[in-house]
C-alpha cells in the first residue's frame, strides 16, 4: 500500500495521525499500540470538524500526567516496547532522529538530550500512533509533496529561534522543501522526524490507484485556507509489471574510498533504492570508479543534488530503466536480548548485516553463527504462531 502525503499548509505529528485515521486507520488499534508502551495518564480522541467547507478529522490528546519533558533515552525505551514490532521500529527511528538532531545542535550526547517540546505525552502518542496507523493500513511506501516552510520566529525553551527551528531543519535534511508566505512554524520536529523515519520519497506521486483519502486538521486556524494534511492511500499501478526507475551515474577519478562510501550511505539514507560503485579505467589509463544510484523518478532531484554536493562531479547521467520488485517484509527476532531484523522474500530470508554484526560482537559469536541463529528463529516463528492459532 502506498501513502501519498500533501502537507498543504505544513506538517505536524497530530495532523498526520488525524489524516491516517480519516483515511481509515482504526482508532482502537492505535490506542492499543500506544498503551503497549507503558505510557499512562493519557486519552486519545478523534472528532470530525469542518474547516473552510472541508470535512476533516482532528485528534486530541488529553493528559492527566504532569510530566512534560523526558530524556531521549527514556522515550526511545518506551517506544521500543510498542507492539507489534514494526510499530516500535518506526517510532524509535523517529525519536532517535530527533535525539541525534538535538544532540548535534546542542553538542550533547543524544541519549542524554532533554526533549523539552517533545518530551510530553502528546509527542509519544503522535509518533507511536502514526507508526501504528501506517502498520494497520498496510502502508509500505510513503511519498510526499514538497514541504512548505514558514517564516518568522518560534518561542522555545532555549528562547526565540528563527523558523524553521534548527532541529526541524536538521531533520529535514534530504527532504524536498519549498517556501511559503505562511508565518510561524508550519513544520514541527515531530512531523519532520516522522518523514525521516518513514523514509518518505519526494516529488510527484508514482503511478497508482487511489483507494481512500483522509484529511487531518491542525490546531492552527488560517484565515483563507484549511490547515490540513492530505493522506491518500493507493495501490501501485504497473501495467507492464515494471516499475519505472532511474539510474544516476557519474565517473569519479579524484575521490577517496572513504568519500565514495560516505556518498553511497548518504544516498541510501536519502531514499535511493540502491547505490554502488564499479571500477573503471578512464582516459590516460587513470583508475576510477563509476558511482551508480538507483532511484524512483520522484527522487531524482534530491539524489542528483546530493551526488553533486558530495562528490564535486561536474556531470551526472540519468538512465531510464525498469525493475520488477518482488514483495518483501521484515520481521525481528531476539538473540539473548539483541534485536536482529530479518528480511523475507518469496524465495528466502536474510538477516540484516548491521544487526548481525552488533549481536555477534555483544554475544562473542561469529557472524556466521549469529546469522544462522537469527535465520533459524525467524523460520521457526511462523510455525509457532500457526500452532498457537
Amino acid at each position: 500500500m502506498i501513502c501519498r502525503l500533501d502537507p498543504f499548509t505544513g506538517l505536524a505529528g497530530d495532523m498526520l495521525l488525524a489524516a491516517l485515521i480519516d483515511a481509515g486507520a482504526p482508532l482502537d488499534g492505535i490506542r492499543s499500540a500506544v498503551a503497549s508502551t507503558g505510557l499512562t495518564g493519557w486519552e486519545l480522541t478523534a472528532e470530525r470538524e469542518r474547516t473552510h467547507g472541508l470535512a476533516a478529522t482532528r485528534v486530541r490528546v488529553l493528559v492527566t500526567d504532569p510530566a512534560t519533558e523526558r530524556r531521549a533515552a527514556e522515550l526511545i525505551s518506551m517506544a521500543g516496547s510498542a507492539r507489534p514490532e514494526p510499530v516500535a521500529a518506526l517510532a524509535t527511528a523517529a525519536l532517535r532522529a530527533v535525539a541525534e538532531a538535538e544532540g548535534r545542535i546542542h553538542g550533547a550526547d543524544p541519549s542524554q538530550v532533554h526533549l523539552h517540546e517533545l518530551g510530553g505525552h502528546d509527542a509519544l502518542v503522535d509518533i507511536v500512533g502514526v507508526a501504528a496507523a501506517l502498520h494497520l493500513l498496510g502502508v509500505t511506501e510513503v511519498y510526499c509533496a514538497a514541504v512548505p516552510l514558514g517564516t518568522g520566529t518560534v518561542s522555545t525553551r532555549h528562547g526565540v529561534l528563527p523558523v524553521p527551528a534548527p532541529a526541524t531543519l536538521a531533520l529535514l535534511e534530504g527532504a524536498l522543501v519549498t517556501g511559503s508566505e505562511l508565518r510561524g512554524e508550519t513544520v514541527t520536529p515531530t512531523g519532520a522526524a516522522l518523514l525521516r523515519a518513514m523514509r518518505a520519497r519526494y516529488g510527484p506521486p508514482p503511478p497508482m490507484i487511489p483507494l481512500a483519502t483522509g484529511y487531518g486538521a491542525g490546531t492552527r486556524k488560517l484565515p483563507d485556507r484549511p490547515n490540513v494534511v492530505v493522506a491518500t492511500l493507493a495501490e501501485p499501478s504497473h501495467d507492464d509489471g515494471l516499475e519505472p526507475v532511474v539510474v544516476l551515474e557519474t565517473n569519479l577519478d579524484d575521490v577517496t574510498g572513504e568519500l565514495l562510501g560516505h556518498t553511497i550511505a548518504r544516498a541510501l539514507d536519502a531514499g535511493a533504492l540502491d547505490a554502488w560503485a564499479s571500477p573503471a579505467t578512464m582516459k590516460k589509463g587513470r583508475p576510477a570508479y563509476v558511482l551508480h544510484v538507483l532511484c524512483r523518478p520522484s527522487s531524482v532531484p534530491v539524489l542528483r543534488g546530493l551526488v553533486f554536493a558530495e562528490t564535486g562531479t561536474l556531470g551526472v547521467r540519468e538512465v531510464a530503466a525498469g525493475r520488477t520488485a518482488l514483495r518483501r517484509h521484515t520481521t525481528e527476532v531476539h538473540l539473548d536480548g539483541r534485536r536482529v531484523r530479518v528480511k523475507h522474500g518469496p524465495h528466502g530470508a536474510k538477516p540484516e548485516h548491521d544487526d548481525v554484526a552488533a549481536a555477534a560482537a555483544a554475544l562473542g559469536l561469529s557472524l556466521r553463527e549469529t546469522a544462522a541463529r537469527a535465520l533459524r528463529l525467524a523460520q521457526e516463528r511462523p510455525r509457532a504462531e500457526e500452532e498457537q492459532g
